[in-house]
């Protein structure tokens, strides 16, 4: 199993910054990608960034160009750093890890607040 936790959520004026972590633990050498989602009220989950454990990234195109995703510490951990930030990235952002049989593993999410 995988357990996932999250942190650097908050409030942020619309323009700023945030950057999101997320620390892996227990079996992390199945771990195939992890990745960010997120879900507004409301609004299904959705995928924002994902990283395979290549190194490969793919992003939203809402996110393309303002968010980067990256991983450090030995690749047990994934940040996603977020730029430009605008009122419609509000949502409760879950990291995520997919291992190599397929099955996901979900933190418990961290809220994003971007006031405008």
């Amino acid at each position: 199993q995988v357990q996932l936790v999250e942190s650097g959520g908050g409030l942020v004026q619309a323009g700023g910054s945030l950057r999101l972590s997320c620390a892996a633990s227990g079996s992390i050498l199945s771990i195939n990608a992890m990745g960010w989602y997120r879900q507004a009220p409301g609004k299904q989950r959705e995928l924002v960034a994902r990283i395979t454990s290549g190194g490969g990234t793919n992003y939203a195109d809402s996110v393309k160009g303002r968010f980067t995703i990256s991983r450090a510490n030995a690749k047990n951990t994934v940040l996603l750093q977020m730029n430009s930030l605008k009122p419609e990235d509000t949502a409760v952002y879950y990291c995520n890890a997919e291992i190599i049989t397929g099955i996901n593993y979900w933190g418990k999410g961290t809220l994003v607040t971007v006031s405008s």
